[in-house]
């Protein structure tokens, strides 16, 4: 069992004998949610431009190749 599954049955476990959670959200926590969303697909595509000549070569690699 590598450790990853063993994060997921730990968290799955905690979260099915999780009695009652006394949390609140206050209104920014939204906002924080969506900035964290907004720079996680930020991030990816940056990380596709970046890497975007590789990815382009890498498939007329097969086009060159079949003609």
């Amino acid at each position: 069992m590598n450790s990853f599954n063993f994060f997921l049955y730990i968290a799955f476990f905690v979260i099915i004998f999780l009695k009652q959670a006394n949390a609140y959200l206050d209104p920014g926590s939204s906002n924080f949610i969506i900035q964290i969303i907004i720079a996680a697909f930020a991030s990816l595509f940056v990380t596709l431009k970046l890497y975007w000549m590789k990815i382009k070569n890498f498939f007329f690699k097969f086009k060159k190749k079949k003609k």
